[in-house]
């Protein structure tokens, strides 16, 4: 069986959680006797074996990303002959799979980490490209002969945005995490030389600086942390100018009224990242949007403790009052996932961030279930097999 995988996220260029997915999938896909886990992937070429990487097509240069992207798909799509089904990952790989389903007559799984109508954000970002991506995504999902939730509550975020989708199509398997390469590993030196004093307590956020990830919102509760608390920040890739100058003026007013806060804005290494998080008392995960997010898993299988947003898949992964803090959140039906009462969700972000740095032994019985919860319940091997349960189900 030959499994074509096609993402614009690939190792070395991973930037978010569907990156991750794919590359951890692949890895335990390829590890199944009978299976041929190719992937077709965006950016410079992979020496990898069973991998193809493509650039924009020179002639689109200077276009609209969202042409751009469209031209790499038509491009993936011849690549995908032979496959005996694609499986594809976003919006921006989803034209190659709806496209090599119909030249070359075979099935084609979605799987959905996000999705466009929940995003009205990317507008911003990608202008009347996000016309385009929302057209993409919704002529592939309607098509698709299986589409992958990674939650649950992804699944009904599906079908409330796409009603035309048959709910027998949509399938839930959680996001993973390998807890070999995500575990504890005290690293003092290093955490120092990235400018973190190991020894005092620490909030730690780690993602990418858009409105769905929340860091406006965090960085207003942080406010209300005990001067003692580094504030530990590893953002970057902002989606606008506007958002960055945003988070700057943020983390600027927060600099000048206490110590201890660092903004890493570079991707750093799992090694560096897995350092800080062992390192914190607490992982923050403000999100207003988040379908399942891996960050948590990460955070977790480092038995570092969670206070995250209750909303989207993540009540799906961090358990309140058992391995962090579950943050109520109210949000408005138009799709951006803005709080209703700003204000009031973060003051109860700052709230429970405060409650978890005053307890550090809370916190660390928090991280230690939550590092039994992702090994028991999280695995890839175990992912890997209910996707190919769909996969066979469709040949």
């Amino acid at each position: 069986m030959r499994i074509d995988v096609l993402s614009r996220e690939y190792p070395p260029e991973v930037y978010g959680g569907a990156g991750v997915h794919v590359a951890e999938l692949v890895r335990a896909l390829r590890a199944v006797d009978g299976v041929d886990a190719r992937v077709h992937c965006f950016g410079a070429p992979r020496q990898e074996a069973g991998t193809t990487a493509y650039a924009d097509p020179p002639g689109l240069a200077g276009a609209n990303a969202a042409v751009r992207t469209l031209g790499v798909d038509l491009e993936m799509v011849v690549g995908c002959e032979g496959a005996s089904l694609v499986h594809s990952h976003t919006w921006y790989a989803n034209m190659a799979g709806h496209l090599a389903k119909l030249l070359h007559g075979v099935p084609h799984v979605v799987s959905a980490h996000s999705l466009e109508p929940m995003r009205p954000w990317k507008a911003e970002q990608l202008g009347g490209g996000y016309a385009v991506s929302s057209w993409v995504e919704r002529t592939a999902y309607e098509a698709a002969d299986a589409i992958v939730a990674v939650s649950a509550a992804m699944r009904d975020d599906v079908l409330r945005s796409y009603p035309a989708v048959d709910p027998a199509r949509v399938h839930v398997v959680h996001n993973g995490i390998d807890t070999d390469d995500w575990q504890p590993a005290a690293d003092p030196d290093r955490v120092r030389e990235l400018g973190v004093d190991p020894d005092r307590p620490s909030v730690i956020f780690v993602g990418r600086i858009t409105r769905q990830k929340g860091l406006p919102l965090f960085l207003r509760a942080a406010a209300q942390l005990p001067p003692e608390v580094q504030l530990v920040l590893c953002a970057g890739a902002p989606d606008t100018e506007g958002i960055m100058a945003e988070v700057r003026g943020l983390v600027d007013g927060l600099a000048a009224t206490r110590d201890g806060v660092v903004w890493i804005d570079e991707m750093l290494p799992r090694a560096d990242v897995v350092a800080l998080l062992t390192a914190a008392t607490v992982f923050a995960c403000p999100s207003v949007y988040e379908p399942l997010g891996i960050v948590n898993l990460e955070a977790m299988a480092c038995e570092t403790a969670v206070v995250a947003t209750a909303t989207g898949g993540i009540p799906e992964v961090v358990v309140d009052d058992e391995t962090g803090w579950l943050v109520p959140i109210e949000q408005l039906d138009d799709g951006t996932g803005t709080p209703v009462d700003p204000e009031r969700y973060v003051a109860d972000l700052g709230a429970a961030l405060v409650d978890a740095v005053s307890d550090p032994a809370r916190a660390s019985a928090y991280g230690a279930a939550g590092r039994r919860r992702a090994q028991e319940h999280f695995s890839w091997p175990a992912i890997a097999e209910r996707t190919l349960k769909i996969y066979r189900s469709l040949l």
